[in-house]
């Protein structure tokens, strides 16, 4: 305690991975340790999220109900070990789950430090068991009420799979509709793709079952589960509708470029359409789980804590408190080293951050971003993209949502990580990297945005299938063919290190992983192919439409080329920067009903000479900045101006 008050910490997760300690057989709740922890934090005015630990279920569980464990893609089933090891679908588990949860409200939830629910830990994995089998037939019961549309929304006419019983249904994975491409490609997407938003929603299913069986006993109190960023196997835009709020858990590699993990945060505040969330988790010093154990530079916390500020945190908070004396963990840091004391450099950084933030109090407490573009991101689209058998191994969806976010991020251009329930009038510019699935309704969506002077960009591999993965027929990319103005009529895969070429205001560019051959029907040429075959044909183009426009990039370029063609878009639009800065200088902004908060961060291994934008105070050195003047900002330094009226 002498510790955390020093490092000015005060709120602590407590009770993670503790349901072997609190649940020692199926009749027994033990719960002498825990009281005595939560009086300690109580006495000492810290705040709790506590958690329901139920992210690792007691080996007596596994050894007297068998039904708890996980079979694996390979038919393999799991012994008791390791995490993420309870079968999401297992009545067992369930059942046992929601009664510790229940226990814990009835227990802790009149403490007034009790802050916030954290509901088990890092959802994730997935099943392939008896239970999911049997669950999966009801859910697609559910979803398609017939076997007869199960079978058209399949496409099980081909090679003969036509299922006559739902019995007949069984787990996609090596035993049955074996992966091919190194098993990352599957044969029936559309099985491979229901079974994905099955195990999400029967995942999200568990959280929703604590989280009710919580809200029975303590309806004030708000409850999370810490997600992990851009994690695959969760369709997190689902499971943001059910959350009070946001939390997850920030750990990027060393040397992740900024725009990169600013892209996770913004689609963290994204999940609730701008509100602010948690940062639950980030290293102080070291991740025990990338490859190399590299530590984070002096000052390299600081800053990354501040950005996830920036972007729209509310907390920032660490895992761990005291570092781990065995398994895996033990490499991880921690705010209390294994010396046990403060003497250390990462505890010096978390308790200088710690004033800092004292300093800083309330002020930013609740502030949304105010952005006038969006990207796309749609995680059934990034499941059924990459489970594609074609067009190429090389399609990677994040990487390509990445390189327009950048793009925007690294112009200090603020954006919105949107999915497609979002509303798209409140954006000048909306960008739908390869959107592979256009679900139905959604051209509409589109349609409307555009006409009423909407101007909308997407790219090679769009508009191809709907919901199911089923191609729309009439030519690609079907629905959006009027809008964009195109009919693309085929598409050359081009082989890792090879690519075509392409002028794009004087300077040449090259064109790789899928080169669209496009027709004109309305929209006008920007930019042609200079090689093969289809040299001439286009490669960019706008298209007029209604009052708004809507372009097309038939091909994946490098960053120089997106740097530059969305800078131009934007400053076509009157989308202006919210400063101008050196590279490697970030720049955004932050507002509530206390004022208007320009964010500055120096990610360079050396000072930038910045231009202050506009009259306002510094709320971490508490100096006042005119418009005009020039400062030099330390590397991995920080401003947090609170602008003027």
């Amino acid at each position: 305690m002498r510790l955390f008050k020093l490092a000015h910490i005060d709120i602590v997760t407590l009770n993670v991975f503790s349901w072997a300690m609190l649940q020692p057989d199926e009749a027994t709740y033990d719960f002498t340790k825990l009281d005595k922890i939560m009086d300690m934090v109580e006495d000492n005015h810290l705040k709790v999220c506590l958690a329901t630990s139920t992210a690792v279920h007691p080996a007596w569980m596994a050894r007297r109900y068998p039904d708890v464990l996980r079979t694996e893609h390979n038919g393999m089933k799991r012994k008791f070990g390791s995490r993420h090891n309870s079968c999401p679908n297992s009545p067992t588990y369930r059942k046992y789950s929601v009664a510790l949860a229940r226990h814990l409200a009835k227990r802790y939830g009149n403490r007034e430090n009790v802050v916030a629910w954290h509901v088990s830990n890092e959802y994730g994995g997935e099943c392939y068991c008896e239970n999911c089998e049997k669950a999966f037939r009801v859910w697609l019961k559910k979803k398609y009420g017939t076997i007869e549309e199960l079978n058209r929304v399949w496409n099980l006419s081909f090679w003969g799979h036509t299922m006559y019983d739902w019995d007949d249904v069984v787990v996609p994975n090596l035993l049955s509709e074996e992966w091919i491409w190194d098993y990352t490609r599957t044969n029936f997407q559309g099985i491979s793709l229901d079974y994905r938003r099955f195990q999400s929603d029967s995942i999200l299913e568990c959280f929703k079952l604590e989280r009710d069986a919580i809200k029975e006993v303590t309806p004030q109190i708000p409850v999370t589960t810490n997600l992990m960023g851009f994690y695959k196997p969760l369709d997190y835009q689902k499971w943001g509708k059910e959350m009070d709020f946001i939390s997850w858990d920030n750990y990027p590699q060393f040397g992740a470029p900024p725009a990169e993990i600013a892209m996770s945060h913004d689609m963290m505040r994204g999940l609730k359409h701008g509100q602010a969330f948690w940062l639950m988790e980030q290293t102080p010093g070291v991740t025990n789980w990338h490859p190399y154990c590299t530590l984070k530079r002096p000052g390299v916390m600081r800053l990354w804590s501040y950005q996830a500020v920036a972007h729209g945190a509310d907390t920032v908070m660490f895992f761990q408190m005291r570092r781990s004396i065995g398994a895996c963990e033990k490499y991880h840091s921690a705010v209390i080293d294994h010396a046990g004391h403060e003497n250390t450099r990462v505890f010096r950084e978390i308790t200088a951050l710690g004033e800092e933030l004292d300093r800083i109090g309330d002020a930013t407490l609740g502030a949304t971003t105010p952005a006038q573009t969006a990207v796309l991101f749609d995680w059934d689209t990034w499941w059924a993209s990459e489970y594609s058998a074609g067009p190429s191994r090389l399609i990677a969806y994040h990487k390509e949502a990445l390189e327009y976010y950048r793009a925007l991020a690294e112009a200090n251009i603020p954006v919105d990580m949107i999915g497609v329930d979002d509303d798209l009038s409140k954006y000048k510019l909306a960008i739908a990297p390869m959107m592979y699935m256009c679900k139905v309704g959604y051209d509409e969506k589109i349609r409307t945005y555009v006409q009423n002077g909407g101007h909308f960009v997407t790219t090679y591999f769009s508009g191809y299938v709907e919901d199911h993965d089923l191609v729309v027929t009439g030519g690609y990319p079907a629905r959006l063919r009027d809008i964009l103005g195109i009919w693309v009529e085929e598409s050359d895969a081009i082989e890792e290190g090879r690519s075509n070429h392409f002028q794009y205001e004087g300077e040449e560019y090259p064109a790789t992983v899928l080169c669209d051959l496009l027709h004109l029907e309305g929209a006008q040429a920007i930019s042609a192919y200079e090689e093969d075959f289809y040299a001439g044909m286009p490669v960019l183009t706008r298209n007029q439409f209604g009052q708004g426009e809507a372009y097309y990039v038939a091909t994946r370029s490098d960053h120089a080329f997106y740097r530059k063609y969305i800078r131009n878009l934007c400053g076509e639009l009157e989308i202006a920067p919210v400063m101008q800065t050196p590279d490697g200088v970030e720049a955004t902004v932050r507002e509530n009903e206390k004022g208007s908060f320009l964010f500055i961060l120096n990610h360079r291994e050396e000072p930038a000479e910045i231009t202050i934008p506009a009259d306002g105070t510094d709320l971490i050195k508490n100096i006042t900045y005119h418009a005009g003047e020039s400062v030099t900002l330390a590397s991995k330094d920080v401003i947090i101006l609170k602008k003027i009226k």
